[in-house]
């Protein structure tokens, strides 16, 4: 019985070895050589060089002052991400809704757009479409007393146009040129 056993556990060593050590070390060397940003998280820097967070998660920013990011099921918290799995004719999640476009709406004309009170799947997506953000300026230029021209070239300057798929605007990389005053210096109606 020990002949039949020896080389299963042999075996079950080898295969251990190669997929859970030689195969993610060697996939991990080649994205760090390849692809250094994106293997370290895609980390976005402020002016003094600190890190902000990454591209590829949204942060909560609350305040007028603040362009918001698509809500989040899990606060935010990348351990627990995720959609909320609320059917659309669940009444928590209508309600839920209904608070947020009421919140939104304030002195805005037209429609709350749908990215602003809906979740994304993994409740964690860093983009919105232009609309979203250009929806949001009214508030902001009232929040810091600048002119509604500067802050959607700000969006405009901001706006990725992928190969495929709609034009998405990163919250955090547009939240961190509006909280850096340089991003308005050549603005002669700037504060």
């Amino acid at each position: 019985m020990l002949k039949q056993f020896r080389p299963a556990i042999a075996m079950l060593g080898l295969m251990t070895l190669i997929t859970g050590v030689a195969y993610p070390l060697s996939v991990t060397g080649v994205a760090q050589l390849a692809f250094p940003e994106q293997a370290g998280g895609s980390l976005v820097h402020d002016a003094q060089g600190e890190v902000r967070g990454s591209a590829l998660l949204a942060q909560n920013f609350k305040g007028d002052q603040w362009f918001e990011p698509r809500p989040s099921a899990a606060d935010f918290a990348t351990v627990a991400s995720g959609a909320s799995n609320l059917a659309p004719s669940n009444p928590a999640l209508a309600e839920r809704i209904a608070t947020d476009a009421k919140r939104l709406q304030g002195e805005e004309a037209g429609p709350v757009p749908m990215q602003l009170v809906t979740t994304s799947g993994s409740g964690l997506d860093p983009h919105l479409s232009p609309q979203a953000a250009h929806f949001q300026i009214g508030r902001i230029a009232a929040a810091r007393g600048l002119p509604s021209a500067s802050l959607e070239r700000l969006v405009e300057q901001h706006t990725e146009r992928p190969l495929v798929g709609p034009a998405v605007v990163n919250v955090l990389a547009l939240n961190l040129a509006l909280a850096d005053n340089r991003a308005f210096a050549g603005n002669e109606n700037a504060p």
